[in-house]
């Protein structure tokens, strides 16, 4: 075992970084880029039943500190990753399947058709599209959060995990924590995803900077960091028996090292991804080492959910 192995769902990873859904994850050349990669993992884009465009350009513009994003759920159909699925070498790396349909029939028949193949792909449904115009949250509603898991739990019937927008208040992470800890095949949980419905403003044109949704969109990068922590903690805490993937401001093997002592078992690499391409993961991986070997640990369980209160 090296000092950066990670293990989920009883599945080991050499690494505990991969991408977050919606980075380097569209086409299989991207995915193979990933598998080339220093990842430990990677993770599909978020799919839909049948392709979908996506929202009109621009859609993704990089900022000072970070990033803004209205995507519209821009992907190839879950079959063109189902049948990536069936052709990937799980002996190289783990890889996830990201689903997110855009109705409870939706998603079953996805999770329906992936069961099928008997594949030993991980399934993480994702309860947080922000950017489908018109279409609320799965996590934000409580009742259909409730309905969507017992579905899933039931046609899915082994585990999986969940992609969750942020929460920000005390009494939301008590309840969106008891609604996942009624569902004990809910083995993990991704926090989070971006920071919904933000406007960055250019001051020189006087304009918004994407198009879709008059420049509202999800953020991500240094923007989410505190944010993104908190999550990952709180579910940590609130959810003894399931793991937490830390996702959000990770540009550096420090952040990486923050969302590990939050209690995050895996780390996903999203904006800063998109910015610097596959080759993070190298540099990602070399700076985590190197804070473990300061701080004379000698694991990664040795850090994780270690976080000191005052």
């Amino acid at each position: 075992m090296s000092l950066l192995s990670a293990s989920l769902l009883g599945i080991d990873f050499a690494s505990p970084l991969m991408n977050a859904s919606g980075v380097c994850c569209r086409y299989n050349e991207e995915l193979d880029a990933m598998l080339a990669s220093d990842a430990g993992s990677l993770i599909t884009k978020s799919c839909t039943l049948l392709p979908r465009e996506g929202n009109p350009e621009p859609r993704y513009t990089a900022t000072a500190l970070g990033s803004i994003n209205s995507m519209g759920l821009p992907n190839e159909g879950y079959e063109y990753y189902l049948d990536y699925a069936v052709k990937h070498d799980y002996a190289k790396k783990p890889l996830f399947m990201s689903v997110a349909g855009l109705s409870l029939e939706d998603n079953m028949a996805m999770l329906t058709a992936i069961r099928e193949a008997k594949l030993p792909a991980i399934v993480e449904l994702n309860l947080s599209c922000p950017n489908v115009p018109g279409k609320p949250q799965i996590a934000y509603d409580f009742e259909a959060m409730e309905s969507m898991l017992e579905a899933a739990s039931r046609v899915w019937a082994q585990p999986f995990g969940v992609k969750m927008p942020p929460y920000f208040d005390i009494a939301h992470f008590d309840e969106a924590a008891a609604i996942l800890n009624r569902h004990p095949l809910v083995k993990f949980i991704t926090c989070i995803n971006s920071i919904g419905n933000a406007l960055v403003i250019d001051i020189e044109r006087e304009s918004v900077v994407i198009k879709p949704k008059d420049g509202f969109g999800g953020i991500g990068g240094d923007y989410v960091l505190p944010t993104a922590l908190a999550n990952v903690n709180a579910f940590f805490r609130r959810c003894p028996d399931k793991q937490v993937i830390g996702c959000g401001g990770v540009k550096s093997g420090a952040e990486v090292f923050m969302h590990l002592l939050a209690g995050a078992s895996l780390v996903q690499v999203g904006t800063a991804l998109q910015e610097e391409g596959c080759g993070i993961f190298a540099r990602l991986n070399a700076e985590l080492a190197e804070i473990l070997q300061r701080k004379g640990y000698r694991s990664l369980e040795e850090v994780r959910g270690k976080l000191r209160t005052l």
